[in-house]
């Protein structure tokens, strides 16, 4: 079973399945006294610190300041991630050093065949309550399983089977866990960041439309260029030990993504956000050619809301305080490139999604 490092739990103890009123609800009750828009100090202090937390990351993942910038703007938007790239990228060191940079409990769950679904959100144990030598009682005890943390790694989550992938759904959607006859609301705040390695597919279970479409982003992870890779050996084959400095706390994290919600977006960037959408399904009318002819779904409105959440994100980091066409642009191919489902054509033409989605913007433009 798979379990959380430096993570002790009290079985008898059902308080510690609900969210904690000092962390994360009291800095969310701090945020709702903000203004429709954010001010000025607000939004100094949310570049602040992201660009701090963005130098700690780079500093120790060496050549990915663009994965690391995507998964800011996910993390930031309150959504989770999808990680895609070949073994030894440092998919599983960034995020483990995310956890260490925002002080938040960090849980990995490797991902196996036989890993079932009890591994990951717990189960129902018989234990005995009391002494047993004068008559103690036993009872079912829930005993939690790692999901129950602030930042799950859920490691080539595609080598699970259909049933222990389904058991991320709840969690992912909702932010709760349901075994048995209860209900138990996880950990505040709460992202899935998961990997997958796009070569080795032999053994391995796609992940279905349903659950890809719960990730905010899909990241695609390329491999270092020379210099990054000398950097790398000057970091990682010494004797020193890097490890991320505290840089923020989950609650003023929560308080960031309510900033993050708050900045204003003009209603022709919205316009343009919907027939970005609209436009990557095959049976929309003005729906490009390579869209009708290869496509066989397009996005849904999850995939309109990340395109919103995360382009409110980019605009804070580039400096400016209201959404552009070119956030929305930007945040695209990472928002949409796992939600556009490809129909035979497409995959026998060796056709991508990023194509496609370029395809699209270039029609828009065009209008």
């Amino acid at each position: 079973m798979a379990n959380a490092s430096d993570n002790t739990f009290n079985p008898y103890d059902d308080t510690q399945f609900r969210p904690q009123p000092q962390t994360f609800e009291a800095a969310t009750k701090a945020s709702a006294i903000l203004s429709d828009e954010p001010s000025e100090e607000n939004i100094e202090q949310f570049i602040e610190v992201t660009h701090k937390l963005e130098q700690e990351l780079c500093q120790i993942v060496v050549g990915q300041e663009r994965v690391i910038r995507e998964l800011l703007l996910a993390m930031l938007a309150g959504g989770h991630v999808l990680l895609e790239g070949v073994p030894g990228l440092g998919k599983t060191l960034l995020v483990r050093t995310l956890s260490d940079a925002l002080s938040l409990k960090f849980a990995r769950i490797q991902f196996t065949p036989d890993l079932m679904p009890a591994d990951i959100v717990g189960t129902n144990i018989v234990s005995e309550q009391g002494d047993s030598s004068t008559g103690g009682k036993r009872a079912f005890s829930f005993q939690p399983g790692p999901i129950f943390a602030n930042i799950v790694l859920a490691d080539e989550i595609n080598r699970a089977t259909p049933k222990t992938q389904s058991a991320l759904l709840e969690g992912m959607q909702e932010r709760t866990v349901s075994v048995g006859d209860r209900t138990r609301p996880l950990p505040q705040p709460f992202f899935v960041l998961a990997t997958q390695n796009p070569l080795e597919m032999e053994g391995t279970y796609t992940l279905p439309e349903a659950q890809l479409d719960r990730f905010m982003l899909k990241i695609i992870v390329n491999f270092p260029k020379a210099e990054d890779l000398m950097r790398i050996i000057d970091t990682t084959a010494g004797t020193e030990t890097l490890r991320a400095k505290e840089v923020t706390s989950g609650e003023e994290l929560a308080r960031m993504i309510t900033i993050a919600r708050a900045v204003p977006i003009a209603t022709h960037v919205k316009e343009y956000a919907v027939r970005m959408l609209l436009a990557s399904h095959p049976d929309q009318e003005g729906a490009p050619e390579k869209i009708r002819q290869y496509v066989r779904y397009g996005g849904s409105p999850r995939g309109l809301q990340a395109l919103i959440m995360t382009a409110k994100v980019r605009a804070l980091l580039e400096g400016r305080y209201n959404v552009s066409l070119e956030d929305i642009k930007a945040v695209a191919y990472p928002a949409l490139r796992h939600r556009i489902v490809l129909n035979f054509d497409g995959l026998a033409d060796n056709i991508t999604t990023e194509q496609l989605i370029e395809t699209i913007i270039a029609e828009l433009d065009a209008d």
